[in-house]
Order: structure tokens, then sequence, then C-alpha cells
């Protein structure tokens, strides 16, 4: 088994300022304009879904994706939802709405996406503000799939032996991690099996005991399950990697408490165009230990990779 992964090319220096203290805080933060501008002053002009049904040459499994999208002035915010999940009266529902009434929205998916259509407006995917763009090759959506997944697995700094928590199977980065050597538990709400007949378990917060890392889908923000794992990396000093076109903007936002590192990626996803792309990585290349914003606990302020679920958005390429 190899060495370590994760040297590369050292991150831009950005200005350290307080993590939020959790999901919820960053959302108050948000709505208290503490972070740009009062969002009931801005107004969502696109709402979309894209919906998209694959199967690479060579697999033996196929899936269906679906992504609630909304525009914001030149940013755009995601989530992925369950297909056919979301009405189309909830896409009505965000056309013309202010962003602090989507930040309140009774539905999960509408208020992450209208979230990470404000924080991408506000600080977009530039070194200025932390990210360091890695380009994504032309190709087949086959190999952009394996190119944005070895990416992705760069981020992860593991020592021989340790295991990988992976929370959204996705076949490529388990392809990736099993070419280095890295032992992982592939975990999805779906279940079932991977591409090389390993079981899926179905719980993620039963596994984390048994695991070194957890490499974790954007998709944990519109299901509920991202608070628990961010928790956990941070009480017990785990590194937690968050591969997101769900929330691509949101998750760099809680480097330091209790999110390790990021790769985000968002609308235009790759799976979209066969042209080259790019994805933007945080904390690549250093490994920063900040205090907590309530003063206790420490998590990696480092940058790593965006995943997928098992027959939803991430989880299929």
């Amino acid at each position: 088994m190899s060495g370590a992964v994760g040297a590369g090319a050292a991150a831009p220096a950005v200005q350290k300022r307080a993590a939020p203290a959790s999901y919820d805080d960053l959302v108050s933060r948000v709505l208290a304009g503490r972070l740009g501008p009062d969002p009931r002053t801005l107004h969502i002009a696109v709402a979309f879904t894209t919906s998209q049904v694959v199967r690479h040459d060579g697999r033996r499994g196929g899936y269906r994706n679906e992504v609630l999208s909304l525009r914001l002035d030149r940013a755009v915010g995601s989530c992925a939802v369950e297909p056919g999940a979301l009405s189309a009266g909830a896409v009505d529902d965000c056309v013309g709405a202010d962003v602090a009434w989507l930040l309140e929205h009774p539905l999960t998916p509408v208020r992450v996406a209208a979230l990470d259509a404000y924080l991408m407006h506000v600080a977009p995917h530039t070194p200025e503000n932390g990210a360091l763009p890695h380009p994504l090759p032309a190709g087949s959506s086959l190999e952009k799939s394996r190119a944005r997944a070895k990416a992705v697995v760069e981020l992860l700094d593991v020592r021989p032996g340790q295991t990988v928590l992976v929370v959204g199977v996705v076949n490529s980065l388990l392809e990736a991690l099993r070419s280095r050597g890295i032992p992982y538990i592939p975990c999805d709400l779906k279940g079932g099996r991977t591409e090389w007949g390993e079981p899926i378990v179905t719980d993620a917060l039963a596994e984390l005991d048994r695991c070194d890392a957890v490499l974790a889908s954007g998709m944990t923000l519109g299901n509920g399950s991202f608070e628990p794992l961010r928790e956990h990396a941070l009480r017990a000093d785990k590194q937690l990697v968050m591969f997101a076109q769900t929330g691509s903007a949101v998750l760099p936002r809680l480097l330091g408490a209790g999110v390790s590192a990021v790769c985000a990626e968002p609308y235009p996803f790759f799976w979209l165009d066969g042209g080259p792309g790019v994805i933007h990585r945080y904390g690549h290349g250093h490994v920063h230990r900040q205090e907590h914003a309530h003063g206790h606990g420490h998590g990696h302020e480092s940058g790593r990779p965006s995943g997928h679920r098992d027959g939803s958005t991430e989880a299929a390429l």
C-alpha cells in the first residue's frame, strides 16, 4: 500500500476568520447580514431542475440524478434531491422570492440551494476566497468522472492501514481509493453493492467509530446527515473531506469547524458537458488547525473533494 495521499501545491493564503459553529450558525449569520448584503434585498431570478440518467461504458449499474438550482445574479446555487421528490410548485416558489424567505422555506433542498446561491454570490470560487482551481480535461463522462475522483482523493491525508468511510457511493471515487490501496467502508442510503460486489452500509453514524477519516458528499446537506458527521469529526479530531456539487459554496465556510477540506463543483457539473472544466479545492496541500468558534474542539482547515449517492446526483458518477 502506498504512503499518505494529499501532498500538492500549496493553497493560496486567505485571511483567517472565525468559522461558523455549525450549519445553522452559518444560516443565522447570513440572515443577520453579517456575511454580505441583507438577503431580504436579493431575489432569485431563475429556478430550475436538472435531471439525467447515466450508465458509463463498462459499468454494471446506472443512475438517475436530479438537482434543484437557483440563479442569483451571476451565481447559481444547487442542491441534489431524490428523483421525483421535488414538486413543480416548489420550483415556482423560488422564482422572484427573496433569499431570506427561501432560507426559511419548509423544504430542505430549497433552503440549501438558496444558501448556496447567496454564498456563491458574495464569495465565488476564486483564489482570493481560498479556492485552488483544478482543471478537468475534456473527455467522456467516465473519463471526466475519473479525473474528478483523482482530484478528490488527492485531498485525503491518510496513513497506510487507515480506513475511510465514504458517505455517498461514487464508483469512480471507490476506484481511485482502491488504486491507492486505501481501505474504505462504502455507505449510501439506498444500500446495495458496489461495482466490486462489496456490501454498501446504510447508516453512516453507526460506522464512524470504525473509520479514521470521512469522505462525504455534499448531498448530506440535503438529507440532514451532514451535521452529525461534522460534529463527530470535530469531537474526534478526525478528517472530514467533502466533495460538493450540492452546497459547493456552503461547505468551504465550515472549514475549521469540523470540515477539513472541500472539493467544490458548482453548476454546470462535469457530467453536463464533454469539454474541459474546472473544480475548486479548498485547503489542498496544507492542514491548519483552528480553535473552534466556541473555544473547544479543533478541526482541520484543509481542502478536499465532492461526491454522490447511489441513485441520485453525486452518487452515480
